[in-house]
């Protein structure tokens, strides 16, 4: 039996975590190599585990957790209509405990008391990764090897890398690498860094994966009814062609194509990143788009006024808790039981119009809307009586009126 310690690494294939791994052979580690599929455009798990047993990986672990990655994190974004900085709608910070999640899952299962990954010290992965391991395996020790000088001095950029590849027959990209750095998901594709560190500059056409240039899109809109319950979409259906998606991962599927396919869900922004710094960042996010506009308006149809006043202080607070690497955190927890609690009445379907690179709301209808036809009728009385309201302006004038009053006498004063 080995003597040697055993690390749990968060793989993906690439240069990086390729160097890592053979790194942390190096420092005397058995090394599992664990990669997540969470619907990565064109990911080969297969060459990545192949690459990663002719690099010394004692075990190899991929999993899909695309299915758990909808249900249990993006749909609780969807209710909390979660939005970061007003734009930026979470794929990396929703992607990230999940990974993590599994990551503790697989070192516990084969005893190994030490994770690790390849995030970088500027970034907030790290602190993503590691508040949810050490929330979820309490007794864990991290390994981050670009906070370790003797790495990180050793490594200054890649060209070290690619030396330090070369010597230890790690396989190189076959094809050169993007000018950028890219996460990509089910739910999103960010880019950040390299040509793009100029906030000023445009981003280059050829960046977009997930979404057509809303120039080249096609010339009609594809209509969408989305029916939801408890605040997650329970069925899409699109109108021109009678697709339906029921299974939430089908269905999130299917509106990003179809978001995607109307260049929806592009933002380009400079954000706060937790750690302290700005950053500039580019996203696609299209089916999220479209779910995200949906609910809004099925929310605001269904939810008394002053709860989704409450909830969207909650949401901004969720928003944050997400963003910063806090999801099993015990304020996280009771936020998205808030919300949930909130959702039980977000029911009924949203007809939406996907075109250009927008989504526009036609129409919405629920068993349990708030909405009174009658009651905001122009042309019905309905249980209403207009007299009342002068008693309410006046009341309310009040504190005006006082206001006023008092703005005189100052202004006498002079």
């Amino acid at each position: 039996m080995s003597d040697k310690k055993t690390v749990v690494l968060a793989y993906s294939g690439g240069l990086d975590t390729s160097c890592i791994l053979v790194w942390l052979k190096e420092q005397g580690y058995d090394v599992i190599a664990f990669m997540a599929n969470l619907g990565q455009v064109d990911e080969d798990f297969d060459a990545a585990r192949e690459k990663a047993i002719k690099l010394g990986a004692k075990k190899v672990f991929i999993v899909d957790i695309r299915k758990e990655f909808v249900e249990e994190f993006i749909y609780p974004g969807i209710q909390a209509n979660a939005l970061y900085e007003d734009r930026y709608q979470l794929g990396t910070s929703f992607a990230r405990p999940v990974i993590a999640r599994e990551q503790v899952r697989i070192a516990k299962q084969e005893g190994a008391e030490y994770l690790s990954h390849g995030a970088t010290g500027k970034g907030n992965d790290q602190i993503r990764f590691e508040l949810t391991a050490y929330a979820l395996y309490p007794k864990v020790k991290i390994i981050a090897p670009w906070r370790i000088p003797a790495f990180f001095q050793r490594f200054k950029g890649r060209p070290d890398l690619f030396e330090y590849a070369k010597a230890n027959n790690i396989p190189l990209p076959v094809t050169p690498k993007s000018p950028w750095s890219m996460d990509a998901n089910l739910m999103h594709i960010s880019f950040e860094g390299g040509v793009l560190e100029n906030p000023k500059h445009e981003g280059p056409d050829d960046l977009y994966q997930m979404t057509t240039d809303p120039r080249k899109s096609p010339n009609e809109p594809d209509v969408l009814e989305i029916e939801f319950k408890n605040g997650v979409p329970i069925r899409v259906t699109n109108v021109k062609d009678g697709t339906e998606k029921k299974v939430p991962l089908d269905l999130y599927l299917y509106c990003n194509d179809i978001g995607g396919k109307h260049g929806v869900g592009r933002i380009d922004i400079v954000e706060n990143r937790y750690i302290g710094m700005k950053s500039r960042g580019i996203y696609e996010t299209p089916g999220g788009t479209i779910l995200h506009q949906a609910h809004l308006d099925i929310e605001t149809f269904t939810m008394d006024k002053e709860v989704r006043r409450l909830k969207q202080g909650l949401a901004l607070r969720f928003s944050e808790q997400v963003y910063n690497g806090f999801w099993y955190s015990p304020e996280c927890v009771f936020t998205r039981e808030c919300i949930a609690k909130s959702q039980e009445g977000v029911e009924g379907t949203v007809k939406v119009s996907v075109f250009k690179g927008h989504v526009y709301i036609l129409g919405r209808e629920s068993p349990l809307s708030l909405y009174n036809e009658e009651l905001v009728s122009m042309d019905v009385q309905g249980d209403y009586d207009p007299t009342d309201v002068a008693g309410f302006i006046a009341v309310n004038a009040l504190r005006l009126r006082e206001y006023g009053r008092l703005r005189s006498k100052m202004a006498a004063d002079k």
